[in-house]
């Protein structure tokens, strides 16, 4: 199967009212583990690759990994730019094959925003491929991207709908309470009549950032309200090391990668799955 839209499998999942996974990926065995338990789990899936992720493992690489998988997986394969904030960055994903992209432009005046997303969704709508915009800064740090705690702000209801309503994205990434990386202290404090708000004016699916260590009842009350795009990083490679720091404590003296990283993979595809069942996608595909 070639890769789909985000608009795509979000408009099923508008339909169905579930959410779908959208999982990091920042090399072979990461690929492999999403792509299997989407396969094992018959769910659309959303694979994201960040601008950390092209610096390390190069555009083509990813690229042609994600394509090699989704022509093999009789499922719906999403590819997405998560955290684009360099449009020159955005248009060479584009032009790589990227079938969604995400123009990230909270830290920017509002009207800069509004006028760099639609800029961007013009383009990408020439060739069919969706837009994700953001509003509001989500606290936390991932890969090149950090904001400070005093800094994060979270997204206006009335800012929200001028926002949507002048760019055309197909989907927007709101701060409600969320945040990058591994929550600190105590679970974080969703602010769901925010969201409840900002879905009315809208309309459109809203993504949730920031989504590893939420608990499962205010996920599942999020896709209640509205969420159809979840965000998940923290969590899988939570799993990598895991499995990895376990096997290098058995197993000392192996030299082979392939026997380090099997473990890793079989972690990641339990965490990956373990979301899929959550979000409601399962089966979906």
């Amino acid at each position: 199967m070639n890769l789909v839209s985000l608009s795509e499998v979000l408009k099923s999942a508008e339909d169905g009212g579930y959410a779908v996974g959208a999982f990091n990926a920042n090399n072979l065995e990461i690929v492999q583990a999403i792509i299997e338990s989407a396969v094992e789990e018959r769910s659309p899936v959303i694979l994201q690759a960040s601008q950390g992720a092209i610096k390390y493992a190069g555009l083509e690489y990813i690229v042609s990994m994600v394509r090699t998988a989704a022509g093999n997986a009789g499922v719906p394969v999403v590819l997405h730019l998560d955290h684009g904030t360099d449009f020159a960055q955005v248009m060479r994903c584009i032009r790589h094959g990227f079938s969604s992209v995400m123009f990230d432009g909270s830290a920017l005046p509002l009207e800069e925003n509004v006028a760099i997303t639609r800029n961007v969704v013009e383009i990408a709508a020439a060739v069919g491929i969706s837009v994700e915009g953001e509003l509001g800064k989500i606290g936390g740090t991932e890969d090149e991207i950090s904001v400070e705690e005093k800094d994060a702000f979270f997204t206006d209801p009335a800012e929200a709908e001028r926002f949507v309503n002048e760019t055309g994205i197909d989907a927007l990434a709101v701060a409600i309470g969320t945040a990058h990386g591994p929550y600190k202290g105590k679970k974080p404090e969703i602010d769901f009549p925010r969201l409840e708000r900002i879905r009315e004016l809208t309309g459109i699916p809203i993504v949730m950032h920031g989504a590893s260590g939420v608990p499962d009842e205010d996920i599942r009350k999020g896709i209640q309200l509205g969420v159809r795009k979840i965000n998940i990083d923290t969590d899988i490679r939570q799993a990598f090391t895991k499995g990895l720091h376990e096997f290098i404590r058995a197993n000392p003296d192996n030299i082979d990668p392939r026997k380090m990283l099997a473990p890793a993979k079989k972690e990641m595809k339990e965490i990956v799955k373990s979301k899929m069942r959550l979000f409601g996608c399962c089966g979906k595909a």
